[in-house]
């Protein structure tokens, strides 16, 4: 993380994944997914994960987040082991998954209902809705919103929880492309003011690149690390910046893809 990118650091947790492996039954057999990974995450710092589709990345996600324990290996967030959920991690995913039924802003205040914590906490959901823009849509319905805007709505129903660390699984993924280069702008600012730790799977080389302190290449499955390289150049960051070119590039023959580089 580049020194003085960031205002507010305070907010943010550190991750620690130590040996960790893991895998499924599937139809009597155990099927390998992930083998023996390890990685820090510094507080406040933004981590993308790169890999083959199907190879362990969403998977890793879920641990962390505490929604399954790892077959091996421990995982800390903040030195303490990871016991389950917990709403300081928070994990986004593609879809928006938001309540039909319920407004923006009735979506955007679930995790506190779910603890019972919403009597007095109306300002809190209001600062995410306009952190992220839809102040003026709170009353909207998902089905008047675009999938911009629902996943905005998402993003804001994570915030509300103050996550200390925010996972990200392919949450841009089905947006058309002017409205995905729009969200990365968000997501990095919203990043540099609220001062969050990020895990960010993507398949997007480019997109990695743009967002992350770090870009973590994982192998085929059983996910391995291949490289962790630093993206060491500052921000704002430009697509046609040569040296972001270069580890473009860099990743794609990692992954095997060097005719695309």
């Amino acid at each position: 993380m580049a020194e003085g990118t960031r205002a507010v650091v305070s907010k943010a947790g550190s991750i620690g994944i130590e040996g960790v492996s893991h895998a499924f039954e599937l139809r009597g057999r155990t099927l390998p997914v992930l083998d023996g990974i390890d990685f820090t995450v510094a507080p406040g710092e933004f981590v993308a994960l790169l890999g083959p589709s199907g190879c362990g990345k969403s998977t890793l996600l879920r641990l962390v987040a505490g929604l399954e324990p790892p077959r091996a290996g421990r995982i800390l967030v903040d030195d303490e082991p990871v016991a389950g959920p917990d709403p300081s991690r928070i994990i986004m995913f593609q879809d928006p998954t938001l309540y039909p039924w319920r407004t923006v802003r009735a979506n955007a205040q679930l995790g506190l209902e779910a603890r019972g914590q919403l009597k007095g906490q109306g300002a809190r959901v209001d600062e995410a809705l306009s952190l992220v823009g839809l102040e003026n849509f709170a009353g909207a319905y998902p089905h008047e919103l675009s999938g911009g805007m629902a996943q905005r709505a998402a993003l804001a129903r994570a915030l509300v929880n103050d996550p200390r660390v925010l996972m990200l699984d392919e949450p841009l993924g089905k947006l058309d492309s002017l409205t995905r280069l729009q969200m990365q702008r968000e997501l990095s600012r919203l990043w540099e003011r609220e001062g969050f730790t990020v895990l960010l799977v993507t398949h997007d080389v480019e997109e990695a690149l743009l967002l992350a302190d770090r870009v973590l290449v994982l192998s085929d499955r059983p996910a391995r690390i291949l490289a962790d390289i630093a993206v060491d150049e500052a921000r704002p960051r430009h697509r046609d910046s040569p040296r972001l070119i270069a580890l473009r590039r860099e990743i794609l023959e990692l992954l095997g893809l060097a005719e695309a580089a």
